[in-house]
């Protein structure tokens, strides 16, 4: 990796992007960046060129914790420090790995010195080196809920505290928090979100110049690093030379009465959560005024300053997409403005416009114009070219693709369509049956848990049983590796009988290595929760399937509370499909969730095979993540089709005569000649999965006064157990046991 980092002021477009990375480097206290957009647009460039203009900080020699010799704290590990002279270094920007430790985060300390010897032997994390700089977390959308408590912590007291076995440690911990992530990989937990003060959301450019001008100087760059960024370093300097300014500048900036209106009108109509919103608001809204270099806030600036500070703050529910309303916006602030303190008419803002990349007018927490210029200069600035912004007119992530309209639909509109299992499947002229279009999710509802038997070892989360990091402790045993959690009282169990061989003499107890206990902790693990939805005609009657979706609908917002890897298949007509791969993604399910089609037959078995396959391959990924495959289907099954063949090869399995099971109350009103051959094939399909010992649930959409018991026959080929939709509910007054039952 070459030792110059990309200039900040080559990036091209991105406006958004570069202002408020650029407003944080003027006001620290904004709080933070988080950049979301897709995968391969610079993200992870912008903001390690950011360390690069980021001024210099006064240290005091040989601290370990970056002192300020000004304001020296008084608990440093590392101090006193009296009165010594400062010197000065660069700011530092530290990144935090996704898969980084506990200790790596917070430090180390070395619990056996410290029970022998008395001394607070301790080796600093990454908390300490980021102190007074940059904290990067690349995908932080996946950090560990263990680490995201941490940094939540440290965000919120600007201190770090490391409590082992009665033995404490502090230091302090102030830094910018800067986080890039891609919504495909899921959404961040809202009490994480609110830390980050400002968002951007970016995307590559669609227009081909700007394309081309991207890919000539990351070209350029690669081939001369030290020589590019020469070519590039008055443009640095400039502007690192105007973030000191406006630094300067901040105290002196002023934010009148009417300011503050605006930015309690502006929160206060969009519904966000706590006063946060409005702190980070008029804190951007006076760094704004100080890049531009004026003494007072304007209303476009507060306007500017909402589209950052705002659109990640006002999700009402987990499936909502970042975004704000911009006439809505405007509205308020005409709404509530009194013409003093009005924009300069010349331009939104003031700007200058020279050296900075200001991100144009109405910059922030929105995809930027499409407008872009048919060209795009070869050298220039941070705003080098302020017609040019970053277009983005390609899809937006699912979540944000399908709104939630048309959720509300008139009962006559769903009811009373008949049951569409025995004509509709095979409508002519289609193959594999007709197609409905989607229908809308009921309202979700909160669900009753569903857990995976046993004592998992999967990664932290919130469903299962399973040994972790964090949690009560329940036994102790001898470490394998690094000791990362001491049972003191398995430890002195241990030494005690030794004392006397070893000379003890005194108070302390004398430790060898092979004293000590690792505790053993229970706690909770996220799972792999694989939905597997009957789309068929025998569930196409619009108000089952409004209900159906808004079960699964419901068991997606659990899935997403619980920090659950999720994946959706589906069946429907001639077979299966993989409709979401499994991704930490809810968001992303619940979008393929209402767009899903209905009709045609129903191929139970390729479904039930299909999700086998789909856990075979994430079993080789992840070993230790424990799978919860929920089957939605009234049980039914009307297709021998698998839909696993590759080519025009046969399937795995043929399906036995209809003649030869003993599933005759089943085959019944199952739906046309050739039926008992299909539940058979279901049947072997749900035995297979049994076997491999996954744990299932059937959640039994069968309707109207006769039931066939269809879903209750294959919860027991799966060794699983069946619930009614009714009986999903967490307020349901049936009293039955939710912990599914494992294959013996």
């Amino acid at each position: 990796m070459s030792s110059h980092p990309y200039p900040f002021t080559a990036i091209v477009g991105m406006d958004d992007l570069r202002l408020a990375l650029l407003l944080n480097a003027v006001s620290p206290a904004v709080g933070g960046v988080l950049v979301r957009g897709e995968k391969g647009t610079a993200k992870s460039t912008a903001v390690r060129a950011l360390a690069a203009l980021m001024p210099d900080v006064a240290v005091v020699p040989g601290c370990r914790f970056s002192c300020d010799p000004a304001a020296p704290d008084p608990q440093c590990p590392d101090g006193p420090h009296g009165n010594a002279a400062g010197e000065a270094r660069p700011a530092r920007m530290v990144e935090l790995p996704v898969g980084a430790s506990e200790d790596r985060l917070l430090g180390a300390l070395d619990i056996e010195r410290a029970l022998a010897e008395g001394k607070k032997a301790f080796e600093p994390g990454l908390l300490a080196a980021a102190h007074r700089g940059v904290l990067y977390v690349d995908e932080v959308n996946i950090l560990g809920d263990h680490l995201v408590d941490l940094l939540l912590d440290a965000a919120a007291m600007g201190a770090s505290h490391v409590e082992r076995e009665g033995v404490s440690v502090r230091h302090a911990a102030r830094f910018l928090l800067v986080g890039t992530m891609n919504p495909e990989e899921g959404e961040l937990r809202p009490q994480l979100l609110d830390r980050f003060g400002l968002t951007v959301e970016v995307a590559a450019s669609r227009e081909p110049r700007q394309r081309v001008e991207v890919v000539r100087r990351r070209l350029a760059f690669e081939e001369d690093p030290a020589g590019f960024a020469a070519r590039w370093a008055g443009e640095e300097r400039a502007l690192r030379e105007r973030i000191a300014a406006a630094r300067a500048l901040l105290p002196s900036v002023r934010l009148g009465d009417a300011a503050l209106h605006r930015i309690a009108a502006v929160c206060a109509a969009f519904e966000v959560d706590g006063m946060r919103a409005d702190i980070v608001t008029a804190r951007t809204a006076t760094a704004l005024a100080a890049w531009e270099g004026r003494r007072d806030v304007t209303a476009e600036d507060v306007r500017r300053a909402a589209l950052l500070a705002l659109p990640h703050r006002r999700r009402r529910n987990p499936f909502d997409a970042p975004g704000l309303d911009e006439d809505k916006l405007d509205e308020t602030l005409r709404e509530h403005g009194n013409g003093d303190d009005e924009p300069d008419p010349d331009g939104p803002g003031g700007g200058d416009g020279d050296g900075g990349g200001d991100g144009g007018p109405g910059g922030g927490g929105r995809p930027p114009r499409q407008d872009a210029p048919d060209t795009v200069p070869p050298q220039g600035g941070a705003d080098r070219d302020p017609r040019a912004p970053e277009p983005q007119e390609q899809p937006q992530q699912p979540s944000q693709e399908q709104p939630s309209q048309g959720q509300e639909q008139p009962a006559g509109v769903a009811g009373r369509q008949r049951e569409p299992h025995d004509r509709d499947e095979d409508r002519p002229g289609r193959p594999g049956g007709g197609e409905q279009e989607a229908v809308a999710a009921d309202e979700p509802f909160r669900a009753r848990t569903l857990t995976v038997p046993g004592l998992g070892s999967g990664a932290a989360g919130r469903r299962s049983r399973a040994e972790t990091d964090h949690g009560r402790t329940t036994r102790a045993r001898r470490p394998r590796g690094a000791l990362t959690s001491l049972h003191l009282a398995a430890t002195v169990q241990a030494a005690a009988p030794h004392q006397r061989a070893r000379g003890r003499s005194g108070p302390g107890l004398v430790l060898r290595r092979d004293d000590l206990r690792q505790a053993v902790r229970e706690g909770r693990e996220g799972n792999l929760v694989l939905f597997v939805v009957d789309a068929s005609g025998s569930m196409a009657a619009r108000q089952r399937m409004g209900a159906v979706k808004g079960a699964v609908m419901s068991l997606l917002l659990d899935a997403y509370q619980r920090r659950d890897k999720v994946g959706l298949v589906t069946f429907r007509g001639a077979g299966a499909e993989v409709a979401l791969p499994p991704t930490s993604s809810v968001e992303a399910g619940a979008a393929r969730l209402r767009s899903l089609p209905t009709g045609g037959r129903t191929p139970l078995a390729a479904g039930l095979l299909k999700a086998r396959e789909v856990l075979r391959v994430e079993r080789l990924r992840d070993a230790s993540r424990r799978p919860l495959l929920v089957v939605v289907t009234d049980g039914r099954a009307t297709s021998t089709a698998t839909g696993i063949t590759t080519g025009t090869g046969p399937a795995p399995a043929a399906a036995p005569a209809a003649g030869t099971t003993t599933d005759g109350p089943r085959r019944a009103g199952s739906g046309g000649a050739g039926s008992g051959g299909a539940v058979a094939l279901a049947s072997r399909a749900a035995r297979l999965l049994a076997a491999d010992g996954t744990a299932s649930v059937v959640v039994d959409c069968e309707s109207g006064p006769v039931r066939l018991g269809l879903a209750g026959a294959l919860a027991r080929d799966l060794a699983g157990t069946a619930v009614t939709l009714d009986e999903l509910r967490a307020d349901s007054v049936a009293s039955l046991v939710r912990h599914v039952r494992s294959a013996a």
